[in-house]
């Protein structure tokens, strides 16, 4: 389907509300987890399994989704994940038990993880060079949406059984609503005028690019030929990915490890038994207290979208990393030095200001890059392998936080030691190994890539002939 008449904001918005089912699926488990496990008379086992079910499926969805989207468009299969977030969310709704339970939440894994891989890839497909990273930075402040709604959802439905169904399903339910909206607007989305150039699709390609530039300054003529040009360059075909876009992969699976292994999900996750267990604040207290950090964290990312074609990429990560290691470090020291009482008030500043820290770097910032970063053919694979990667370190990290905690007796010091370290080992990354793509159309990426790694097997062969 063409563009026409279909105005940029509603592209965009629709685009990138994967993100939000993204953020509300991770984030409305918990405050659901804990009325599920007492409605099915659950262990705590059990209940930590349909928490992380999910990540499961994510990392399943996001490997398979990239060459099939590669093969049949980013369209179609964003119309798929569509229908999977509405058959798992309904699923969940009415499961009757622990195996219903999970098969949902793994449905909805795929969903997610599908979505977590497609999205990035499509915004930046149809984004402009000038605006590609704040309407990139959409999909993560769709998250962070997502994330605040489903807390919300939490607070509103608890303690309501309507209609003879228990609250904790109203909870799981209410992600229809966004999964409907999805669906529909995938289905008149326009595809990506790459996808469409790759596949010879020239006439729809420059249809959607003019509907896509008429308000901007750009030329959609001179963009379709230059993304001819490198849809043109000779293809190794997925061998790609572990020749001259090796670079990019090694920087995608590392940003995306590093974006959950300086801790972000334990906060998104676990923060209410963070406060619980570690300060002994009522359960009312620490839900509310995720919800204060919810809003920081959305109120900031909408501070990303609006910096973020304004400052290089490197810079804005690594002054989040710097925030990032300084807050969590410093709550780290007074964790182990104050008494509980005395560390509560400090402790929740300093989550706050490393929230900041992420939201406005580490965040979106990946996200986007993984969209930037790979070659034109191999696009959607590559951006699978980032994003599985993002949801494995999202299962280690949510798998062993509570072990972490439990081994530093409910000290919440020991696991923000350790993400600190990892905050500061991606300042080092971003320093030496992350390109800087502001600025720069996905076509002058991909061939500075292709001028770097021609170069490279020039002087590899110089040498071997000396």
């Amino acid at each position: 389907m063409r563009a026409k008449h279909l105005s940029t904001f509603f592209i965009f918005f629709f685009g990138a509300l994967g993100g939000l089912l993204f953020g509300f699926d991770t984030g409305i488990i918990s405050g659901a987890s804990p009325l599920i496990e007492s409605n099915f008379n659950l262990g705590t086992e059990q209940t930590g399994f349909i928490v992380s079910s999910v990540l499961i499926g994510s990392s399943v969805g996001a490997l398979s989704i990239g060459s099939l989207s590669d093969r049949f468009g980013r369209k179609r299969l964003l119309v798929l994940a569509s229908i999977l977030f509405l058959i798992g969310s309904g699923l969940s709704m009415f499961a009757q038990g622990f195996i219903s339970m999970i098969i949902a939440r793994i449905i909805l894994g795929f969903a997610v993880g599908s979505a977590s891989a497609l999205t990035p890839a499509y915004l930046a497909e149809l984004a402009d060079a000038p605006h590609r990273g704040s309407l990139g930075t959409m999909f993560q402040l769709m998250i962070t949406l997502g994330i605040l709604l489903a807390y919300v959802s939490n607070l509103s439905f608890l303690h309501h059984n309507l209609l003879g169904l228990r609250d904790w399903r109203w909870m799981l339910g209410s992600a229809l609503i966004p999964a409907l909206l999805l669906f529909i607007g995938s289905i008149i989305l326009p595809e990506s005028p790459r996808y469409l150039v790759e596949k010879g699709q020239i006439d729809e390609a420059r249809d959607v690019l003019h509907e896509l530039r008429k308000n901007t300054a750009e030329d959609p003529d001179k963009e379709l030929a230059d993304i001819q040009m490198v849809a043109n360059q000779p293809k190794g075909g997925l061998k790609e990915l572990f020749t001259f876009a090796r670079p990019a992969v090694i920087v995608a699976i590392c940003l995306m490890l590093l974006q959950q292994l300086v801790g972000i999900n334990s906060v998104i996750y676990f923060l209410p038994q963070v406060f619980i267990k570690g300060f002994g604040f009522p359960e009312s207290n620490a839900i509310w207290i995720s919800v204060g950090i919810g809003i920081v964290n959305f109120v900031c990312t909408i501070l990303a979208y609006n910096i973020m074609d304004k400052f290089n990429r490197k810079t804005i990560l690594l002054f989040g990393s710097i925030i990032m290691a300084t807050s969590i470090g410093i709550l780290s020291i007074l964790n182990f030095t104050l008494n509980v009482q005395d560390a509560a008030i400090p402790t929740m500043i300093l989550i706050a200001i490393y929230i900041f820290g992420f939201a406005v770097s580490w965040g979106p910032i990946c996200w986007l890059m993984i969209g930037e970063i790979f070659p034109l053919n191999v696009r959607g694979v590559g951006n699978s392998i980032g994003s599985a990667a993002n949801w494995i370190g999202n299962f280690i990290v949510s798998q062993f936080f509570l072990e972490l905690l439990h081994v530093f007796n409910n000290n919440v010091g020991g696991p923000f030691a350790v993400f600190t370290f990892f905050a500061i080992v991606s300042i080092f990354f971003v320093i030496y190994m992350v390109p800087e793509t502001r600025g720069k159309s996905l076509e002058e990426i991909e061939m500075e890539m292709r001028q770097k790694a021609a170069l490279k097997a020039a002087a590899k062969n110089a040498s071997s002939a000396k």
